[in-house]
């Protein structure tokens, strides 16, 4: 136990005089980005992987490589290599998978995780820089179909939406009970912080909810776009010091004027200053994270 808590104390220490010494400017975030990503391999110099800083502005050391297909699942994209995350995060997917296989879902279609040491990425993510991220698709194979996909169908396929955008609801042609039943399985997790969709998903939530589902529907949050893949994100695992918590869950199912607002025209046309946001999110991963080669904690 003695371990976690001297490399939280180094690594602190590090994070701090790495942000005195070598700030990162927005003219320097493109440059960031691109020399985290081509880092080829995970550090091994912490035991068990330590998440350090934020979801959209830390890094990982000592993280784990997903397997590239298991019992119930199947990673896609493989040539931007973002299947390594946290051995917790690890664990996490091949268990869905496991529960999918169990229950004759279809084979879960994994998207990214993150890069080998995590960072900011260079395109397709603001958060997944932590290694407790995931993207799963909203495309299952079925049973009957299952079998090991290529390398070329895993850079060409597409995941369909499932949602009617017009409508403001799931496009039923797509939706399935299987979809419904993957997302309780993963919120119900003990190690599951959130799980971001997007709104016309946790509306059908909502409006199918049965008795006892508040504790795992509540961590289903509606979010933009979101709509050919849900974007589960773990709590900071036990003995990570560094790794830092987002905001704790308002309190209920989340099926209220909290939901309706996300219908709105205000949400529907974000202001520009909402817009913006973006710009000033990178910047703050990159002040975080800085050059790979800089940041000893992760290398």
């Amino acid at each position: 136990m003695k371990r976690p808590i001297l490399l939280s104390f180094r690594f602190g220490r590090m994070l701090f005089y790495l942000g005195l010494l070598f700030p990162i400017y927005p003219a320097q975030a493109g440059s960031a980005a691109a020399a985290w990503a081509a880092v080829s391999g995970p550090s091994t110099d912490a035991d068990g992987g330590q998440s350090i800083g934020t979801y959209n502005g830390g890094c990982i050391a000592g993280a784990a490589t997903l397997p590239l297909q298991g019992p119930g699942y199947q990673v896609m994209r493989l040539s931007r290599k973002r299947y390594y995350g946290h051995p917790a995060l690890i664990g996490f997917i091949q268990q869905l998978g496991l529960a999918a296989e169990r229950e004759r879902l279809g084979s879960l279609l994994v998207g990214d995780l993150g890069q080998p040491r995590g960072g900011p990425t260079p395109s397709g993510h603001r958060s997944h820089q932590t290694g407790l991220d995931v993207d799963i698709w909203f495309l299952l194979l079925q049973p009957a179909e299952t079998r090991i996909l290529s390398e070329a169908e895993r850079e060409t396929w597409n995941a369909p939406s499932v949602v009617d955008s017009r409508a403001d609801a799931v496009d039923r042609r797509q939706w399935t009970a299987a979809h419904a039943r993957i997302l309780e399985a993963a919120a119900r997790q003990p190690e599951v912080d959130r799980i971001f969709v997007n709104p016309s998903i946790k509306q059908e939530l909502c409006n199918r909810k049965s008795a006892g589902a508040s504790d795992w529907l509540r961590k289903i949050r509606p979010w933009w776009k979101h709509d050919d893949h849900f974007h589960v994100r773990l709590k900071c695992p036990p003995h990570n010091g560094l790794c830092q918590a987002q905001e704790p869950l308002p309190a209920g199912d989340g099926c209220d004027a909290s939901l309706a607002w996300w219908f709105s025209d205000e949400a529907k046309r974000p202001p520009k200053a909402r817009r913006n946001r973006r710009h000033r999110y990178r910047h703050n991963a990159n002040a975080c994270c800085g050059n790979p080669k800089r940041y000893t904690q992760c290398r």
